[in-house]
């Protein structure tokens, strides 16, 4: 059967058609930005968001957008269906693995969870299993994830810096030897030219990324996107300003963590600390 081809020409990811209906009802109806978020009661730059499809919005916003364009239904089904959009994840994914290939340098933050590129298998296997992986698909995950730390090896590989929460270290994993040896990795992994390892105590407070892990990735033409991702679903942000305002969430972050020689000693007290086998 031939595969049927789209008739508007618009978008056929939920995501960006969701974003292009939105662009489209606004710019028909010749209101700004601000003037509807002034008619609407909400912040304009949300409605902006949307626009660029950085933010789907809440379904209370969506349903105040269909009663102002006249549109009973239309946007919040195109919400729903961009909300529940898994396509989309992968294809987002597969562009951010093709950049990340192409990357310079590499900067992370971790809220809960070692970043692959330090991962040991057994880490692997334990954090992608609670994910409810198993059998065949557990282990092509685990392959996949070991290949992807060959980006760290070589003469050309990128500068790698990475924040990890105290969260990330307090979370064991049940297997006690295979956590010593995912310590002695970090540790080992700290030690290489291109790599910075820090650890964001829990004694440095409240802090702004408090809930999403953030990938920059620098390019060879000069330019940095970003990756944010979170246990349901991951966004690459490429708009420069969008990226800018994460930099600056960053860069907040690195201040309040410790210096690379003090998370060493972080890590290496840890394993100090680990009780011994009878």
């Amino acid at each position: 059967m031939a595969q049927r081809r789209p008739i508007t020409g618009r978008s056929q990811e939920p995501r960006q058609r969701f974003a292009e209906e939105l662009r489209t009802l606004r710019a028909a109806s010749g209101m700004s930005l601000r003037a509807l978020g002034e008619r609407l009661g909400w912040d304009w730059s949300l409605f902006g968001k949307m626009e660029k499809g950085e933010t789907l919005g809440s379904p209370e916003v969506v349903q105040a957008l269909d009663t102002h364009y006249g549109t009973p239904g239309l946007l919040l089904a195109l919400w729903e269906l961009a909300a529940g959009d898994h396509t989309q994840f992968r294809e987002r994914y597969r562009r951010y693995m093709a950049l990340e290939s192409e990357a310079v340098s590499l900067w992370h933050f971790a809220v809960s969870v070692l970043p692959g590129l330090l991962q040991t298998p057994g880490y692997a296997r334990e954090v992608l299993t609670a994910g409810g992986l198993k059998g065949k698909e557990l282990d092509q995950q685990i392959d996949a994830r070991m290949g992807r730390r060959e980006l760290l090896e070589g003469e050309d590989a990128p500068r790698f810096r990475t924040i990890l929460s105290e969260a990330v270290l307090r979370t064991a994993l049940l297997n006690a030897h295979e956590w010593q040896g995912q310590l002695e990795h970090l540790a080992e992994m700290a030690e290489r030219p291109n790599v910075v390892v820090h650890v964001l105590p829990f004694s440095s407070g409240p802090y702004g990324l408090d809930s999403t892990d953030v990938w920059f990735l620098r390019l060879r033409q000069g330019r940095t996107v970003a990756y944010t991702e979170n246990a349901h679903r991951g966004d690459l942000i490429e708009d420069g300003e969008a990226v800018e305002k994460l930099q600056s969430a960053y860069d907040a972050v690195r201040d309040l963590a410790l210096t690379p020689a003090e998370s060493k000693k972080f890590v290496l007290r840890m394993l100090e600390e680990m009780p011994c086998e009878p």
